[in-house]
């Protein structure tokens, strides 16, 4: 009626993507799984999270959930997709911890929230919950920050540009 129950959402630069968990960023390759310190699945950055929410880092739409509710991707509206994994090992949890506020096919909206995990249950099982941004085969140029403190939904952490290829797919359209 008046506001008062509305998010006031500040949209983030064109060709940008903010942190999806506030918290400590750290590079990809310093984390302690191969499979995203090699970059396996494709470049990104890791934060160590302060918080228990998972949020959207962009405007896009959710591409899909692993039943176990460590990871989904969201596909921006540029094509770029972000797959989100939370925790290392963390699959093996079964999805005990984890909530999930989305499902497949959702349009979301930078900052909103995706999941949660609870500390109390990762701290009782050991999880490290060292929370991966990648970029699986990235199409465009991307600039990622790989240090300093990071607001979900809020801090930018990587910017793109679209290539030569993509650019021409634009043509015309």
């Amino acid at each position: 009626m008046f506001g008062f129950w509305s998010k006031k959402r500040e949209k983030l630069p064109d060709s940008s993507m903010a942190a999806v968990v506030s918290g400590d960023m750290i590079p990809i390759e310093e984390t302690k799984d191969a499979v995203f310190s090699q970059k396996m699945l494709g470049d990104g950055i890791a934060i160590l999270p302060k918080s228990e929410w998972i949020v959207a880092p962009c405007d896009g739409t959710v591409s899909m959930v692993y039943p176990t509710l460590h990871a989904l991707g969201i596909i921006n509206e540029d094509g770029l997709e972000i797959l989100i994994h939370i925790g290392i090992d963390t699959v093996a949890l079964n999805g005990e911890g984890f909530q999930c506020y989305v499902r497949q096919g959702q349009k979301v909206k930078t900052g909103d929230k995706l999941m949660r995990f609870d500390k109390k249950v990762m701290e009782k099982k050991k999880a490290d919950l060292t929370t991966m941004m990648i970029f699986p085969g990235c199409r465009f140029d991307l600039d990622l920050v790989k240090r300093g403190s990071a607001e979900g939904g809020k801090t930018i952490v990587a910017t793109y540009k679209k290539t030569m290829d993509e650019e021409r797919k634009g043509i015309g359209q």
